[in-house]
């Protein structure tokens, strides 16, 4: 039970940070001079809109200035966008939610794609074959995130919980290392940095569910989007290009893919395959799997018994932007 106390204090720090970047009390429209984006390895869109420079372009005639970071998981993004390091951050929808129980004001306004970007891996020589083999195992996860979240439901679904195994909180490129050394028995992996265990350490997903993957959100707090409305509509303009330039150029988005995180082209695309970027606007079926995700961190007491789940989820999704943008 300590991690769990650990993490929902964690949250609720979080939350407070958000809650303390409030803008303009009048909520008046208005042009910023600078609009800061998140890229993120699990987000291919967002590489390619980096790379290929379409933010840039939307805001060019305006003279607003566009700023990326790095967010190396969707804990991350949320503490850039609690701190105002970011405007918008790349995150699992579940994570999004998880940030939203914490009294965040977050909205999820877009979707960059619907991924199976995680499931839990081992070495081939681990004897682990099944989630009930991970009991009283080092399993490494990042809290905070779709994995950890995946996690979490893989254990209960199969008799177990959090308390059943050593969980070790690392972020996604330290547990795949952690995986690859041998300092850990199992990974809640996350891909780009899961494709290439899989195809370089020849990595074993040995629990597959690919609708316990939430969906891949863009998120907004929701002071900026009231005070800045045309800003998140061009943002959501330009990931729109990026988007459907992924689709028509996969080897290529691959090839960014690649460079920006330090990828063999085929472990790249082996990821990039693993992204269905058909559906870019928030919807019910986002809804459907972000409730599922919720109640299951509510039953393991990671998301508070007093939280209302429905009522924050509807709080939480926002398709309004980008039905107003995309056709």
């Amino acid at each position: 039970m300590g991690f769990k106390k650990t993490f929902m204090t964690i949250g609720l720090l979080a939350a407070v940070g958000l809650v303390g970047c409030s803008g303009d009390a009048e909520g008046e429209s208005s042009s910023p001079d600078k609009v800061t984006l998140d890229y993120a390895y699990y987000s291919p869109t967002s590489l390619v809109l980096k790379e290929q420079g379409f933010a840039e372009e939307v805001f060019e005639e305006e003279g607003i200035e566009v700023e990326w970071v790095l967010s190396q998981g969707s804990n991350k993004a949320l503490e850039f966008l609690n701190s105002s390091s970011i405007d918008f951050g790349s995150t699992a929808g579940a994570a999004a939610l998880m940030a939203k129980a914490n009294n965040a004001p977050v909205e999820s306004i877009y979707l960059y794609s619907k991924p199976e970007w995680t499931a839990l891996v081992t070495n081939p020589d681990s004897g682990i074959s099944s989630v009930e083999d991970l009991k009283g195992k080092k399993v490494a996860a990042t809290l905070g995130t779709d994995p950890y979240i995946f996690l979490v439901r893989a254990l209960k679904d199969h008799g177990l919980s959090t308390d059943d195994i050593e969980l070790v909180n690392l972020q996604h490129p330290e547990g795949a290392t952690a995986l690859a050394n041998g300092n850990v028995d199992a990974w809640a992996g996350l891909d780009p940095h899961m494709a290439r265990n899989e195809l370089e350490g020849g990595a074993e997903l040995f629990y597959r569910k690919p609708e316990f993957n939430t969906y891949g959100t863009l998120n907004v707090r929701s002071d900026y989007a009231k005070e800045h409305p045309e800003v998140v509509k061009q943002v959501i303009e330009a990931y729109e290009k990026a988007r459907k330039w992924t689709v028509e150029n996969p080897d290529k988005a691959a090839k960014i893919l690649a460079e920006e995180a330090g990828l063999d082209l085929e472990v790249a695309k082996k990821s990039l395959e693993r992204n269905d970027l058909s559906n870019p606007v928030p919807g019910d079926a986002l809804t459907e799997t972000v409730l599922g995700a919720g109640h299951v961190l509510q039953e393991e007491e990671v998301i508070k018994s007093d939280v209302d789940i429905e009522k924050i989820t509807e709080e939480l999704i926002n398709p309004t932007y980008a039905e107003e943008v995309i056709e």
